[in-house]
């Protein structure tokens, strides 16, 4: 990644030799005035910026360079800013120090001392990002694979690590793409049984007709083709994790067997009359609602009693709080290594579509359209438009109750910003338009978190 630095200097003599000091592989842009600097900043978003306090239209004083000084800070508080004074101008030195600035130089020109100091710099910035990008892949839980920092998936995950440690059945529900067999993984790894096999069949994908010899295997003769016998999934996982994806398509004469096993822990191979014992823990998932499924006659009320001693109910993307855009910054980062473009970004546009989206294909859908737009983005910035997306979409809260609507958005809104702001209530509060007292009360109300530590560890 390309190093950025900003040279803030009104003297165009002195803007070409700071220039000339620094090597070809660091991106160096330069400015001579406070507005120019701003939109430099923006457009570079620089790691390191230099600034001569004495900008027009006060180059001999120090008022404007003190202003864009504020401005940077403001704007963008993890720029290092290094300060360039005059040889006896100690005093507004430490000023800037005070005021958040990083270092100071002193002027004349010595170009050893200028690299040593703007490296210093460079590689601090360079430290703190790494140290963001380490606690960012925590996003609020440690379970691999899984990208979330809602307080609806980090409850999932505590009570995931409650539960993995135990052999009790475990019942995953949620809509298709959210993950729901990372979870079942999770369970197996953070088990004593983690170096067992892990089994998974999913019950939709296979015929009914073959369906049951891929559970319980069969034995040679026992049908047409059966050259030899056969495990099934559910002794190739003695000792481990079996996981039945979509449970609740599984016809009604294999619950019957499903269940038989679940309370004796025995199978019967298809042709075989001799019950083998099998030691595995069961984890099952499903999109499908399984209440319903029962008052329909689809699913034995039994057998969910015996498959759900655990229930997790996995929340669909849309109704965690600021995670549609924690998802999709991880997507895009990990997907730009693995197509060589490790530099792309999410634009204003972008980031508002990902916010508002409904997200019906959730995660799945997700990957796909991130996947889609790292191939398909001419610059840096990913758009709305290389997500597919619209970049002004209405509200996806329809509800008429004026009362839950405003309130939905402010928690929405609270939490963006605190997550575009790294959790600083300050920048966050200028991003709602807000005070900072009131931004507390805020936070407080809706029991939102207001740092981004207490937020990865809440629950």
């Amino acid at each position: 990644m390309s190093k950025r630095l900003l040279i803030v200097e009104d003297d165009p003599g002195l803007q070409s030799q700071m220039r000339w000091c620094f090597s070809e592989d660091l991106e160096v842009a330069v400015a001579g005035t406070r507005e120019t600097a701003l939109a430099a900043l923006r457009r570079l978003e620089p790691d390191v910026v230099t600034l001569d306090l004495g900008l027009p239209p006060d180059p001999g004083g120090a008022s404007e360079g003190f202003a864009l000084l504020e401005d940077i800070l403001r704007l963008s508080p993890q720029t290092k800013v290094i300060v360039v004074t005059g040889r006896e101008d100690k005093e507004n030195a430490v000023k800037a120090i005070g005021m958040g600035a990083c270092d100071f130089y002193q002027k004349p020109l010595d170009a050893d001392i200028l690299t040593f100091v703007v490296n210093r710099a460079l590689r601090l910035s360079e430290l703190e990002r790494e140290n963001r990008e380490l606690q960012s892949t925590q996003n609020g839980t440690t379970i691999k694979g899984i990208v979330a920092a809602s307080p609806q998936m980090v409850s999932i995950c505590r009570t995931l690590e409650k539960v993995a440690p135990t052999d009790v059945t475990t019942l995953i529900s949620g809509e298709t793409g959210t993950g729901k067999e990372l979870l079942a993984r999770a369970l197996h790894d953070l088990s004593h049984r983690s170096g067992k096999p892990f089994a998974a069949i999913n019950c939709a994908a296979i015929p009914e007709n073959l369906l049951e010899s891929e559970l319980f295997g069969y034995e040679k003769g026992a049908f047409t083709g059966a050259t030899q016998s056969k495990k099934g999934k559910i002794e190739s996982a003695n000792g481990g994790t079996l996981f039945l994806d979509e449970i609740g398509d599984m016809p009604m004469p294999l619950q019957a067997k499903l269940l038989r096993f679940l309370q004796e822990r025995v199978i019967d191979r298809v042709g075989s009359v001799t019950p083998i014992p099998v030691d595995v823990r069961v984890v099952c998932a499903t999109h499908r609602e399984v209440r319903q499924l029962i008052d329909s006659g689809d699913f034995r009320e039994d057998l969910y009693y015996r498959i759900s001693e655990i229930t997790l109910d996995v929340p669909a993307l849309r109704e965690r709080d600021g995670d549609a855009l924690v998802i999709a910054k991880s997507l895009l980062k990990s997907l730009g290594k693995q197509m060589d473009r490790p530099n792309l970004s999410f634009s204003e546009d972008a980031v508002r579509a990902i916010s508002s989206y409904a997200w019906p294909g959730n995660v799945r859908e997700m990957i796909n359209k991130v996947k889609r737009a790292t191939i398909m983005a001419d610059g840096k910035r990913v758009t709305a438009a290389d997500l597919e997306l619209e970049s002004d979409v209405s509200p996806m809260d329809t509800q008429l109750n004026l009362r839950q609507v405003r309130e939905t958005a402010e928690r929405q809104a609270i939490t963006q910003a605190l997550q575009s702001s790294n959790f600083n209530m300050a920048q966050a509060a200028r991003l709602l338009g807000v005070t900072r007292p009131t931004l507390y009360n805020l936070t407080d109300k809706y029991k939102i978190e207001s740092s981004a530590e207490a937020a990865s560890t809440r629950h």
